[in-house]
């Protein structure tokens, strides 16, 4: 962007719990001298625990675009009703505490942050503001899902990124995952994922027509990992999978379903395609370096750590507790309380019409390479909010892209670094009435652009210059 200075003043504030036992939510308001009479609200990630960033850009944003505080919005964030330690975002000890539980896993600190932060907005200017947007991935795209769905009237267009939407179904298969990479052997290591990744690319990278490290038909590309196999499924070199390390495999691969009901009706998870992560530098996945253990290392891997933390502060409440002892296939005497926290923290309501009612307009964006939320959980829910609200009535409110080569966040070196000014188009479309028209995508690190098809569909090379988003036409 321009070396345009943006001036502002940052205000602060704490909410108080009702629990006075139960730790504050913290926020803070940035508030431009220039105003353009919009806000925009961040969501967080992981665990949270931190104010987000309020001078940040919108989730894939482009780095050549105004941020939302240059653009002169508003913006604003909060911790989510507790604060991290020195683990940060993946420090779930708040989770002890019902109150600060619910303000994170049930959203509830969303609403309040934004009507603390309308409130401080409307004193600062003597107005409110005209419109009101939220903005986040991950955890952040869960958040961006729940506002829309629990309180249609209060934001006015959404952008939601790589949402964790189910996070008790993907909770319980990470600790699927966690129980079946801790056997011995059964741990692929950084030359066995590089393998694997190698593996999809030779299988899949052609399909769509072009050979550039990118496979834009993730749901067409499929690799059975038993073509890998040692000789006798012994671990013998690292081009070739042991018999543990082939279990690993499929079972991040496949669906996770586990034989008991919880109480958010969620069945299954989908599992993660193979061609998740970056590049060679990148372990695959979100497998990390090294098995998972107790006590967990730090190298394990994020998915990992995550169940750690869940295990012990959410699911048992006992820092102690070894997160190998909890199987989700057979959680015994925790099954009760598993199916408490899935009404917590997947609200998982399709039903999206209030929002379409109020006016609001939903841009939900996955890489189709991400390695730590999968792409097939949001392919799920866009075809739930389909199968709810009508086609043709859910394209009046609603995008779904789906980035082929584009990992979670564009962390490291994805494939593709996608980018695109969605907020631009997201006013455009709430401001004016304007849908998004053949959206384009640009990778950040090469410049080379893909256009943003709605998924299902996927950009297939048709002709001329392969890193222009003109030689490419959306199929199905």
């Amino acid at each position: 962007m321009s070396g345009k200075t943006i001036e502002y003043c940052t205000v602060g504030a704490a909410l108080f719990p009702i629990d006075p036992s139960a730790p504050d939510i913290r926020l803070q308001i940035a508030m431009p001298v220039e105003w353009n009479r919009n806000a925009m609200m961040f969501g967080g990630g992981g665990y949270n625990g931190t104010i987000p960033a309020v001078t940040q850009n919108v989730p894939f944003g482009r780095a050549d675009q105004p941020t939302p505080l240059a653009r002169g919005y508003v913006t604003f964030g909060s911790d989510s009703g507790h604060q991290a330690g020195p683990a940060g975002s993946l420090d779930g000890s708040f989770g002890m505490n019902d109150e600060a539980l619910r303000n994170f896993a049930a959203g509830d600190a969303l609403k309040k942050t934004r009507d603390a932060a309308l409130y401080l907005i409307r004193r600062g200017y003597g107005v409110g503001p005209g419109r009101t947007y939220f903005a986040g991935g991950s955890t952040g795209g869960r958040e961006a899902l729940v506002v829309a769905q629990r309180w249609p009237d209060a934001f006015d267009g959404v952008i939601s990124a790589y949402p964790a939407w189910n996070n008790t179904a993907e909770i319980l298969h990470l600790g699927h995952l966690v129980q079946v990479m801790s056997r011995p052997g059964a741990f692929p290591g950084h030359e066995k994922q590089t393998l694997l990744y190698d593996s999809v690319m030779a299988a899949c990278d052609g399909r769509d027509g072009l050979a550039d490290r990118i496979i834009s038909n993730a749901d067409g590309c499929e690799l059975d990992p038993r073509v890998l196999r040692c000789p006798k499924g012994a671990d013998t070199a690292p081009t070739c999978l042991s018999d543990p390390q082939i279990a690993s495999v499929i079972a991040a691969a496949e669906p996770f379903r586990w034989p008991y009901r919880i109480a958010s009706g969620e069945r299954y998870y989908p599992g993660f395609p193979l061609l998740s992560g970056a590049d060679m530098r990148t372990p695959v996945l979100g497998f990390g370096t090294s098995a998972p253990a107790n006590p967990m290392p730090t190298t394990s891997g994020y998915g990992a750590q995550y169940w750690d933390q869940w295990v012990k502060y959410f699911l048992t409440r006992d820092a102690g507790h070894d997160p190998l002892a909890v199987d989700p296939r057979r959680p015994g005497k925790w099954l009760p309380r598993i199916s408490h926290l899935s009404t917590i923290q997947d609200r998982n309501d399709s039903d999206l019409r209030p929002f379409a009612r109020s006016g609001g307009k939903l841009l939900l964006l996955h890489g189709a390479a991400d390695e730590l939320v999968s792409h097939r959980s949001t392919n799920d829910y866009y075809r739930r909010v389909l199968g709810t609200v009508g086609t043709r009535q859910t394209r009046e409110f609603m995008r779904y892209y789906l980035v082929p080569g584009a990992n979670h966040a564009n962390v490291g070196a994805p494939a593709f670094a996608a980018n695109w000014d969605s907020l631009s188009a997201l006013e455009r479309w709430v401001e004016a009435g304007r849908p998004p028209v053949r959206p384009v995508a640009t990778d950040a690190r090469s410049g080379r652009t893909r256009p943003l098809c709605e998924y299902p569909r996927w950009p297939k090379y048709r002709s001329g210059d392969p890193d222009s988003a003109e030689s490419f036409v959306c199929a199905r």
